[in-house]
C-alpha cells in the first residue's frame, strides 16, 4: 500500500558522535526492500494508521520543495546531508515517484555535499546528476552487500537487488570524482559470517577502487529483534536457540565476535581494503567548498 503524505521538514538533525555527518533526509517512510534485519522498523510506531514497515510505504510528495526552503535559508551552513539513513532513497517505489532527481537538482543548485547508501542499482538512473554535483561538492555513494550467495540474499533481503548488481553500481560510478564505499553489514552470525562469504564479498569489492569498507555485526533492538528472531525461527530454525544465547542483549556476545573479526582484518589486508570511512569527508574539502560559495 502506498500513502502520500505532506512533510513539514526535509532534514533531521542527528546527535551521533560516530557519524561523519549531522543531517539526514528520508524521502520515504517504510521500505520495499524487506530486509529482515532492518533497523528502522521502530519508525512506524509513531504513525497511528499502520505498523507494517514493509507493506505500507509513505511518500513525502512535497519533500523537494521543503528541502529547497531549508537549503535557501541564510542559516544553512552547507553541511553534509546523508540521503536515506532510515529508508533507502532508491527502493522500488522511487522508480515511480522519481523524487531523488528533484532532490539532487536542489543539491546542485546549492552546491551541497551529500552521501548516499543504497541496495539498488536504480541510483544509476541519476548518474548524470551525481556527476554534475560531484564537480562542485563532495558526493559519496556506498552500497550495502551482506552476501554474494543469492539464495541467502533472497531470504534476508527479498525486495532488494542482487548483490552483484550493487557491485556494478560502484564500477559504473568509478572515475566520476565520487567517493565510493561498501557496507558489509550487518554481519549475521552463522549465516553470513563464514570466511568463505567474507572473502567472496571482499574479493568482489577489491575489483573496484573503493575508498573504504565498513563492517559490523547485527544489533537486535526493539522491533528489529522480534522480526529477525521470528525470521530465524522460520527460515533457519536450527540457529534459533543459538541466536537467543548470542543476543541476550541488543549486542552480539563479544566472545563470539572476537573470533570473527581477525578473519575480517586478515581479508581486509589481503584485498587492500581501507576501513577508515571518516576519510571520505575530510574537513579540508568541506572548508574549500564553503569558500567557493
Amino acid at each position: 500500500m502506498i500513502e502520500e503524505i505532506i512533510a513539514k521538514k526535509a532534514l533531521n538533525k542527528l546527535n551521533s558522535k560516530f557519524l561523519p555527518y549531522k543531517w539526514d533526509l528520508n524521502i520515504y517512510r517504510g521500505c520495499g526492500h524487506k530486509c529482515q534485519y532492518c533497523y528502522a522498523l521502530y519508525s512506524h510506531k509513531y504513525l497511528a494508521k499502520e505498523t507494517n514497515f514493509f507493506n505500507t510505504i509513505y511518500v513525502k510528495t512535497n519533500i523537494v520543495e521543503v528541502l529547497e526552503k531549508q537549503l535557501s535559508s541564510k542559516r544553512w551552513k552547507h553541511e553534509v546531508i546523508n540521503l536515506g539513513g532510515v529508508t533507502d532513497s532508491y527502493q522500488p517505489i522511487e522508480e515511480k515517484y522519481q523524487l531523488m532527481r528533484g532532490i539532487l537538482k536542489v543539491m546542485i543548485k546549492y552546491k551541497n555535499p551529500i552521501t548516499i547508501s543504497t541496495k539498488s542499482d536504480l541510483i544509476l538512473r541519476d548518474i548524470d546528476l551525481l556527476t554534475e554535483l560531484a564537480k562542485m561538492a563532495m558526493v559519496n555513494v556506498a552500497v550495502t552487500v551482506t552476501t554474494m550467495d543469492e539464495e541467502i540474499r533472497k531470504k534476508i533481503e527479498p525486495g532488494a537487488k542482487p548483490s552483484i548488481q550493487r557491485i556494478e553500481v560502484l564500477k559504473k560510478l568509478t572515475g566520476k570524482n565520487i567517493g565510493l564505499g561498501l557496507h558489509f553489514m550487518p554481519i549475521l552470525p552463522m549465516i553470513t559470517d563464514s570466511e568463505e562469504n567474507i572473502e567472496n564479498v571482499f574479493k568482489e569489492a577489491s575489483k573496484v577502487p573503493i575508498d573504504y569498507i565498513i563492517c559490523g555485526f547485527l544489533n537486535l533492538r526493539s522491533e528489529t529483534r522480534y522480526n529477525f528472531l521470528d525470521f530465524v525461527k522460520k527460515d533457519f530454525p536450527n540457529l534459533f536457540e543459538d541466536y537467543l544465547k548470542l543476543y541476550q542483549s541488543p549486542f552480539i556476545d563479544k566472545g563470539y565476535s572476537k573470533n570473527v573479526y581477525p578473519i575480517i582484518y586478515k581479508l581486509k589486508n589481503k584485498y587492500h581494503l581501507n576501513s577508515d570511512y571518516k576519510k571520505f569527508v575530510p574537513k579540508e574539502i568541506i572548508i574549500e567548498q564553503l569558500n567557493l560559495l
